[in-house]
């Protein structure tokens, strides 16, 4: 009992210097006091007395906005030291009360949500974490470090994977320019002038720009993979794989690379995966995994490849894809690149006929009728490939549909060659006629 009068009787005396430091606007004397006032409730552990303070002194009439600051700050360092969950969520929320809407405390009040949502995620209370990360905007605060505007950014993704909210995942991701990563660290920073807003550095627990980096490549890979979209899982590896401490370290180069070959290799044919196909080829790190060399160059050469030889051949390394970096690949990939393969014979055997029987294609293919009408369909539709059957007659034209005036100018070509060639013999003609009859003079 005595312990508590003498902590209400020494608040009490504070709350009076407070007072009289507020009403002159003494910045210097008011935060002494505010933060001995929480320095005293949190000495003596009585942790709702050091709420009510936190909410008392916020609300005082004129409250001065550095006396604010420093109460929040100082308030934040005893978060960690609150002997139970249930007081630590108290003081947080007490927090997020005094700090909402005032923007010279708005990181803070970002930090604040930001332990509040971890705490929700570890009682799996996922959706509710995400909601609360959500409410903040940390890409309009100027005075946050760039490094901690993308983690907490990076976190707000995680959390909507988390909870499978895909749509919102990519909204937010968008908030990150993959531009950022590519500025040159080593330059020295430019002092501010003076009227610049100035940038408070980030805490000691945000990654680095290029861990980040990986991070927010190894959340998008994520996002893709939900929808199979292989080149853009292909372009994440690549990503990675650029970086640094990546390219540096053999055991882990080694594994993003197989991930991209195999990546490149599910992603459908375009011209986009045609280029990364023939740069990733042209990547002398490549010739230390032979066998995914191999495999690139089978779908670069004009050749029918056998289904059933590659499968046998890489069945072991595509089932060891699970135990290594980034996991197993996505669910559907081994149908996946059969169907890649499927395509790129039908693409060969296109290069080499205009026109082809369904009977001998499907032999070329090792596939039924059915299924090469089904998988040359389907080409035909995605714009892949340009081709026609006629099943009455039971063949495949690849030749391409020309347009009134490719047509018109084709033959307007052919007519002046055909003049061009008969002036010339009439020209020859002449010639050996002249010839002849100088002869028959002499």
């Amino acid at each position: 009992m005595g312990s508590g009068a003498n902590l209400e009787t020494a608040i009490e005396r504070l709350q009076n210097a407070e007072k009289q430091s507020r009403l002159a606007g003494e910045v210097a004397a008011t935060r002494q006091a505010v933060t001995e006032i929480l320095e005293l409730c949190f000495q003596a552990k009585d942790w709702k007395s050091l709420n009510d303070q936190i909410l008392i002194l916020s609300k005082k009439r004129g409250q001065l906005k550095q006396a604010v600051t420093a109460m929040v700050q100082q308030a934040m360092q005893y978060i960690d030291q609150t002997p139970d969950i249930e007081t630590r969520i108290e003081l947080i929320k007490t927090l997020n009360n005094v700090s909402a809407g005032k923007i010279f405390v708005e990181i803070e009040r970002a930090r604040l949500i930001k332990k509040l949502a971890k705490i929700k995620e570890e009682q799996g209370l996922i959706a509710e974490a995400a909601d609360l990360m959500q409410e903040v905007a940390v890409e309009t605060f100027g005075a946050m470090a760039k490094t901690e505007k993308i983690a907490f950014i990076l976190e707000q993704v995680r959390l909507c994977l988390d909870r499978q909210d895909y749509v919102r995942a990519q909204i937010l991701s968008r908030k990150i320019s993959p531009r950022v990563f590519n500025v040159d660290t080593s330059k020295e920073k430019k002092k501010p002038k003076e009227g610049d807003n100035v940038v408070e550095e980030a805490p000691a627990d945000i990654p680095s720009l290029m861990e980040l980096k990986r991070i927010y490549y190894e959340l998008m890979i994520r996002y893709y993979s939900h929808n199979n979209e292989y080149l853009e899982i292909c372009r994440c590896y690549k990503s990675i794989y650029e970086i640094p401490a990546v390219k540096e370290d053999p055991a882990q180069w080694t594994q993003v690379l197989r991930k991209i070959c195999w990546y490149l290799v599910l992603a459908p044919h375009d011209p986009m995966q045609s280029s990364l196909l023939n740069s990733t080829l042209e990547d002398k790190n490549l010739s230390e995994i032979p066998q995914f060399k191999t495999l690139l160059k089978q779908l670069v050469t004009m050749e029918v490849v056998t289904w059933t030889s590659l499968w046998d051949s890489y069945k072991e390394e595509f089932d060891s894809e699970k135990n290594l970096l980034g996991g197993s690949l996505v669910d559907k990939a081994a149908e996946d690149l059969r169907q890649r393969v499927i395509e790129h014979n039908i693409l060969v055997v296109s290069k080499y006929y205009s026109r082809i029987t369904v009977k001998r294609l499907a032999e070329l293919l090792c596939l039924s009728i059915p299924e090469t009408e089904k998988h040359l369909s389907e080409m035909v539709v995605s714009k892949a490939l340009i081709a026609k059957i006629d099943r009455p007659m039971g063949v495949v034209s690849f030749q391409v549909a020309k347009d009134s005036n490719d047509i018109l100018n084709l033959w307007s070509s052919n007519l002046e060659k055909l003049l061009d060639l008969v002036e010339k013999s009439c020209h020859q003609i002449h010639k050996e006629t002249m010839v002849h009859k100088a002869a028959l003079k002499v």
